[in-house]
C-alpha cells in the first residue's frame, strides 16, 4: 500500500506484523505462497557480542585509519606476542634444518626396512637390488649435501596395517617448537631456574602457565571508538542527517550522496545508468512517510527517517538509510563506494548501527532493538543477517518473536514455517469490509478498544480469549493494548 503520511508508532506496529517500506510503498510478502519466504529479523543489541570475524573488521578499519594499512586478504592472523616474536625471529632456519634432517633419517630407515623385507622373501631381482643400491647412494649424497627431503624421490609400496611408528617421536607443531625455544632461552637467561611457570629441576609440567587476564574483553564500543594517534593517516566522521530537503545538511550533501548511489548501483548491482536517476534515488531512499517527531521522552535526534553518512577525509564513502522508531532502529538500505570494499563497509556499518542503537537506549530505555529487514534462509545474500547474535525471527502466523537458533532446524526442512508452536498464541481475524463511504475511527481506553466504524479496509485485530465470541458478533470490545486498524485499498491488494 502507499503510505503518504505515517507516525513512527504506526510503522513500528506494522513492522512487528511483517511489513516493510520501500520509500513510501509499504508491503508485506504472502509468506505461505511466495517461493522465498521473507521473515522479519531483529538483533538484540543490549546482549550483542561481536564475533571474531566482526572484530577483525573493526580492527581492520582502525588500522587503516591509524596507519593507512590495507589488508591483503579476507583473514588476518592473530598478532604474535612481542616477546615470542623476538625469541623466534632467529630460529626459523634452525627449525627447518632439524625438520630436513629428521625427514631424511626417516626416509633412510624406511628404505632399509623395505630392502630387508624383500631379501627375506626372496622376491627381489638383481636389477631391483641395483636400483635400490643406486637409490641408497643417492640418499647418502643428499644427506651429505643437506638438501631437503622432497628432492629425494623413492617409490616404495606402503605397508598396510602397521600405522605410526611408536618408537619415533611424534610430529610437533611450529607453535610447540616456538614455546620450547622460548623456554630454553628463558632458562639460559636465568640459570637458577627461578622462572614463573617452571620447576628448578626436571621437566616442567607445562611450558607456560596461562597468564591471568586482568582486563575484560573489549566491548563493541571499545573497538569502534578506540582513540587514534594524533598523526593518524585518515579521519572518519559519521553524520546523522534527517531525510528532509528542508534540512540544510541533507540538501547540501544530496549531490555527492546521489553520485555515490549511482556508482554503487552500477558496480555492485550492474544497474544501467537509466535506472539510477535522481527520480529513482529520491523515490527509493529520500522519500519517507514517517513524520519527524521529537517527543520529550524520545531520543535527542527524534523519530523518523535518517541518512547515516560516513565521511572519510572529507569525502562521503557510505550512507546507511535508517528509521528511528519508538522501539528500534530499522535498517533500510546501505550504499557505499566500491573502491573501499576492502574495509567491509557492510559489516562495519551494521556494527556501527548496533552501537548507535545502544547509544539511543541510554536516553530512551524502550528503544532496544535493531531491525535488519528480511531474513531469507535460502538466499546467501540475506542469510548473513543471522550472524548478528542474539537475534530473533518473527513468526508469520502468531507474530511472536522466536530466537533464531530455534527456527533454523525448521527452516532446514521447510521454507515456510510457523515458529511459535503455542496453540494458545494470539490469533488473527481478517475482516473485509466492502463499504466505500464510511470512515475509520478507533477509540482507546486503557486496554479496552472499540471499533466504531471502518472504511474500505482490511482490519487486522489481535485478540486472545475472546476471539471466537468476537468473530460470532457476540461482543464489540476486544482486550488488547496493541490494537491497530490498518487501511489498504482493496483494489490494489
Amino acid at each position: 500500500m502507499w503510505a503518504h503520511s505515517m507516525t513512527a508508532q504506526d510503522y513500528q506496529d506494522l513492522i512487528d506484523r511483517g511489513w516493510r517500506r520501500s520509500g513510501k510503498y509499504v508491503y508485506k510478502p504472502v509468506m505461505n505462497q511466495t517461493c522465498c519466504p521473507q521473515y522479519t529479523i531483529r538483533c538484540r543489541p543490549l546482549q550483542f557480542q561481536p564475533s571474531k570475524s566482526q572484530k577483525k573488521v573493526l580492527k581492520k578499519m582502525l588500522k587503516f585509519l591509524a596507519k593507512g594499512e590495507i589488508s591483503k586478504g579476507n583473514c588476518e592472523d592473530e598478532p604474535m606476542d612481542s616477546t615470542m616474536d623476538a625469541a623466534v625471529a632467529g630460529d626459523f632456519a634452525l627449525i627447518n634444518k632439524l625438520d630436513i634432517q629428521c625427514d631424511l633419517k626417516m626416509l633412510s630407515d624406511d628404505l632399509k626396512e623395505s630392502m630387508e623385507s624383500e631379501e627375506k622373501k626372496g622376491k627381489n631381482s638383481k636389477k631391483k637390488e641395483s636400483n635400490d643400491l643406486m637409490q641408497s647412494q643417492a640418499i647418502e649424497e643428499k644427506l651429505g649435501s643437506g638438501e631437503p627431503s622432497h628432492s629425494v624421490k623413492v617409490h616404495t609400496v606402503p605397508k598396510p596395517g602397521q600405522g605410526a611408528d611408536l618408537s619415533k617421536p611424534p610430529c610437533r607443531k611450529a607453535k610447540e617448537i616456538r614455546k620450547e625455544r622460548k623456554r630454553l632461552k628463558l632458562m639460559q637467561q636465568n640459570p637458577t631456574g627461578e622462572l614463573e611457570g617452571f620447576q628448578a629441576e626436571g621437566q616442567p609440567p607445562s611450558l607456560f602457565q596461562p597468564k591471568a587476564k586482568s582486563n575484560q574483553p573489549k566491548s563493541l564500543e571499545d573497538l569502534i571508538f578506540e582513540s587514534l594517534p594524533e598523526n593518524a593517516s585518515h579521519k572518519l566522521e559519521v553524520r546523522l542527517v534527517p531525510v528532509s530537503f528542508e534540512d540544510p545538511e541533507f540538501k547540501s550533501s544530496f549531490i555527492p550522496s546521489f553520485a555515490l548511489y549511482v556508482k554503487y548501483q552500477m558496480a555492485i548491482h550492474q544497474d544501467p545508468p537509466d535506472e539510477c536517476g535522481k527520480t529513482e534515488f529520491t523515490r527509493f531512499l529520500c522519500s519517507s512517510p514517517l513524520k519527524a517527531e521529537n517527543p520529550p521522552n524520545g531520543p535527542d535526534c527524534g523519530y523518523g527517517s535518517f541518512h547515516q553518512q560516513y565521511w572519510l577525509d572529507g569525502k562521503i564513502i557510505a550512507v546507511g538509510v535508517i528509521d528511528i522508531l519508538p522501539y528500534c532502529v530499522s535498517s533500510v538500505y546501505l550504499y557505499y563506494d566500491p573502491d573501499y570494499s576492502f574495509l567491509s563497509p557492510g559489516v562495519y556499518s551494521a556494527l556501527r548501527e548496533i552501537a548507535f542503537t545502544r547509544q539511543l537506549h541510554e536516553k530512551t530505555s524502550q528503544l532496544s532493538y535493531y531491525y535488519m529487514g528480511f531474513y531469507i534462509h535460502s538466499c546467501p545474500k540475506m542469510k548473513y543477517k543471522g550472524q548478528y547474535r542474539p537475534s530473533d525471527l518473527l513468526c508469520p502466523e502468531t507474530y511472536v518473536w522466536v530466537p533464531i537458533e530455534q527456527c533454523l532446524p525448521s527452516l532446514e526442512h521447510s521454507k515456510y514455517c510457523r515458529f511459535n508452536q503455542d496453540s494458545e498464541a494470539a490469533l488473527l481475524i481478517k475482516l473485509h469490509v466492502k463499504s466505500k463511504s464510511v470512515t475509520e475511527n478507533c477509540q482507546r481506553q486503557g486496554n479496552q478498544s472499540k471499533i466504531l466504524s471502518t472504511s474500505l479496509a482490511e482490519v487486522t485485530v489481535i485478540k486472545h480469549a475472546q476471539c471466537d465470541k468476537y468473530q460470532k458478533g457476540e461482543i464489540e470490545e476486544v482486550e488488547s493494548p496493541h490494537l491497530r486498524v490498518l487501511s489498504t485499498d482493496l483494489d490494489r491488494a
